[in-house]
């Protein structure tokens, strides 16, 4: 088996997609990964990345097109570093949502007979998101803002994103026109130097609009910013200021002021109110975070006596277990999200939630030895999936299920292999897409002790 060379032109039939979306064909034995081909398809390609087990290669040329391929509603695809399956038909991309959860559970968690069912989609899977961060940038010596080529920090200008509800886009133009209207400098990571660095902005179901401007140092011209705002963002109701002085890629530094409106958006999920500040975390797609939601609610039987919320964090699915469940109690390290937990279960009127602030692999078995014994328990960690500490204090707890929310099929996979060698058995899987037109998926699962 001979590894391809850098610069090699290759001949490839595709036959899989990888875990980005990336096609896959061989040559002589060899994987070699190619951005935005597809299985079906024969294409030509150069390779950039040789490696020793794997290859990258630059799409050059399709000699024999997929019939699920599709047209990008978007000029920027390929460049912009967003969107990876935005040529692959929807009814395609959904099932190869569905194909990895299935192939992660069987390849890292061991798991022969995998019951995944089918990804649950969207009637229109565009304008779906109601946040968005624009990073900004220079081009001919004018403010752009856009969002960054794949693996760089090289931006790719925007004047629109097909995902983003337009009012989000509304808020980059109008900071856009302010930044140029009175010469704000924008931020270079390189230097250090610069004012401007993002524009986050977020919408609720009311059509409600926040936008947050994100400086190095003190903002200039605050005036003639909330006026641009106003004027270029019909539904704006709340316009902050941050300000991150850190060369970090980190967004928001640690100071936000309200400059006009509100200092909070509300938010409806599944008949329940959430009060949304600029550095609260919600799910981006309000009507897949609604499904996903339910198919949480479904796996919890009515007249639960005890159930855990790890990884909690504002509260939202505390609080809709809390209506199946005698005591719901949620768990997060975060602070500020903890308190939004606790003002968000006193608007909606719920009296068996708490909320506890701290470590989940301390505060779990912490929780347990205080008498407190779980009927349920629920994990919705972040993309790198549970500590290992958590998933003992899950098993140390006797639970009967577990319903466990991930965004990472592959940490999904590993974490239900360590609960299954606890005394638990996977009993259901259900893909939902929560970000059309890419790679990523979220998953709802349901284990339960094999006795």
């Amino acid at each position: 088996m001979r590894p391809p060379e850098r610069n090699e032109e290759l001949a490839l039939a595709i036959d899989n997609l990888g875990s980005e979306g990336q096609g896959i064909g061989r040559h002589e034995g060899f994987a070699v990964f190619v951005p935005f081909a597809l299985p079906g398809e024969r294409v030509r390609a150069r390779v950039i990345k040789p490696g020793k087990s794997f290859a990258v290669a630059k799409l050059t040329e399709i000699l024999e097109k997929s019939p699920e391929r599709a047209e990008p509603p978007c000029p920027a695809f390929g460049r912009c570093g967003g969107c990876t399956l935005m040529h692959l038909s929807y009814a395609a991309q959904l099932e190869y949502k569905r194909h990895e959860v299935e192939n992660a559970l069987r390849r890292i968690g061991g798991f022969a007979d995998v019951p995944v069912k089918p990804a649950i989609g969207m009637d229109e899977p565009l304008r779906y998101r109601n946040k968005a961060s624009f990073p900004f940038g220079t081009e001919d010596g004018t403010a752009r803002f856009g969002f960054f080529a794949p693996r760089s920090h090289r931006l790719v200008a925007l004047d629109s994103c097909p995902i983003q509800q337009g009012a989000l886009v509304d808020c980059a133009k109008a900071v856009r026109k302010w930044a140029n209207a009175c010469e704000i400098p924008v931020y270079d990571e390189t230097t250090g130097k610069g004012a401007l660095r993002h524009i986050v902005a977020r919408s609720d179901k009311a059509g409600e609009v926040m936008a947050v401007v994100v400086t190095n140092g003190p903002l200039p011209h605050k005036g003639e910013l909330i006026a641009a705002l106003r004027e270029g963002v019909p539904g704006i109701a709340s316009i902050l200021h941050n300000r991150n002085d850190k060369n970090t890629n980190a967004i928001f530094g640690g100071r936000f002021e309200t400059l006009w409106g509100k200092d909070q958006l509300e938010e409806t999920i599944c008949g329940l109110r959430f009060d949304v500040s600029a550095a609260s975390f919600l799910q981006i797609n309000p009507e897949q975070t609604e499904k996903l939601y339910r198919e949480v609610e479904a796996l919890l039987p009515e007249g639960l006596g005890n159930v855990a919320d790890v990884f909690c964090g504002a509260g939202t699915i505390t609080l809709l277990a809390a209506k199946k469940a005698k005591r719901a109690v949620g768990i997060e390290c975060v602070p500020e999200a903890v308190a939004d937990a606790a003002r968000n279960a006193e608007k909606n009127g719920v009296a068996n939630a708490r909320f506890i602030c701290g470590d989940a692999a301390a505060e779990l078995p912490r929780l347990v030895s205080s008498g407190f014994s779980p009927d349920a328990v629920i994990l919705d960690p972040p993309r790198k999936g549970c500590d290992p500490a958590v998933l003992d204090a899950v098993v140390a707890s006797g639970a009967p299920r577990v319903v466990y929310v991930s965004c990472d099929p592959a940490t999904l996979a590993r974490d239900c292999k360590r609960l299954r060698e606890g005394g638990y058995e996977l009993r259901s899987v259900q893909p939902v897409d929560m970000f059309p037109q890419t790679a990523h998926v979220e998953c709802v699962v349901l284990m339960s002790r094999a006795n």
